[in-house]
């Protein structure tokens, strides 16, 4: 069975027959999810449940699920974590461990409501100058640093049978607008960025699914990267990933055109799936159809990710939590 090369998203709480049947049709490779789709635990299961039965297979149901001022799903469903840089840093030197049991216990929670893939870890370079919509999200300056920290966040995910999503490739810490509202441009050259932007996704290139940057690297080429054959070149062959790439949300307001037209752009331009967020039923139905179904390079792709989901391992919650309050000197999270 093909998939249809989009990650799509629903209204709300619960599907409608007219979402069923769309979705039975159009076969999208998977969903993502936000607090218009979030009540309660149970609640959740059944709209997952939804999903996978409308599609007729174990489809991937993701989230952004970061921590702090970025996570869907809140208290009281899930732990309310302080920002991602605010953790790495109260952390120290202790920032891997930490933040590998931070995700750990994230992925608990994902796991158990029927979520098995979160849209981190986000290894973009902080600097200075990072809008402030990014700049807490990251985990530090360096780059061997925030390698090493998201290496431990993927982790965490994998051994809680979760699937990672790295982004924003192939680094998005350089903007200094918001990509939800403007395009940023980046004006550094690319061996500039390869020693310090595109290092932590060269490091972690083997994870099974990453997300694009809508940022236009004006020294490479004048397209936003979404959409850029270039660039999407430079992030198989400079950085290596052989992964599943999909789109940041096409409907933010940094490219130009509509989502149909947005999509069979970032397709061509080699990306494999297109993640359609917050559009009306009729905009969803136009981008899947639009869309169509995968390549056969990016069916392959989706099929070695899907492979990586395993069966969570063993988590005692109380000594993970008493770890990583020990670690945090005994603030860990918020409210």
């Amino acid at each position: 069975m093909t998939f249809g090369a989009v990650i799509t998203d629903a209204e709300g709480l619960r599907l409608t027959s007219e979402e069923k049947n769309l979705f039975r049709q159009m076969n999208p490779f998977g969903f993502i999810l936000f607090a218009r789709n979030i009540d309660t635990a149970d609640q959740v299961r059944a709209l997952c449940d939804d999903f996978r039965e409308a599609v007729g297979r174990n489809c991937p149901i993701t989230i952004d699920q970061e921590g702090g001022r970025v996570q869907r799903l809140r208290a009281p469903l899930a732990r309310e974590w302080m920002p991602p840089m605010e953790h790495t840093g109260r952390a120290g030197d202790q920032a891997e461990r930490a933040m590998y049991l931070r995700y750990r216990l994230i992925a608990n929670e994902l796991f158990e409501m029927g979520i098995d893939s979160n849209c981190a870890p986000m290894v973009d370079l902080a600097r200075d100058d990072t809008h402030a919509f990014l700049r807490n999200r990251c985990y530090g300056t360096d780059p061997k640093r925030v390698s090493k920290i998201g290496k431990a966040v993927a982790k965490g995910h994998l051994d809680g049978g979760v699937l990672p999503v790295i982004k924003h490739m192939p680094g998005h810490g350089l903007s200094t607008l918001d990509s939800h509202h403007d395009l940023p441009h980046v004006g550094l050259t690319q061996e500039a960025l390869e020693q310090a932007d595109f290092a932590p996704f060269r490091a972690l290139n083997d994870l099974p699914m990453g997300m694009t940057a809508h940022l236009v690297y004006d020294r490479i080429d004048p397209q936003p990267a979404t959409i850029s054959p270039m660039m999407i070149g430079l992030i198989r062959k400079t950085i290596g990933f052989d992964g599943l790439i999909m789109t940041d949300d096409i409907s933010m307001k940094a490219l130009s055109g509509t989502p149909e037209e947005i999509g069979r752009q970032a397709l061509a331009a080699g990306c494999d799936v297109v993640l359609h967020c917050n559009g009306t039923f009729e905009a969803r139905a136009k981008v899947l159809d639009a869309a169509g179904e995968m390549t056969d390079q990016a069916q392959s792709r989706a099929e070695r990710a899907l492979a990586m989901r395993q069966k969570p391992a063993e988590l005692d919650i109380q000594a993970a939590e008493a770890e990583l309050s020990r670690l945090m000197g005994g603030q860990v999270y918020v409210g």
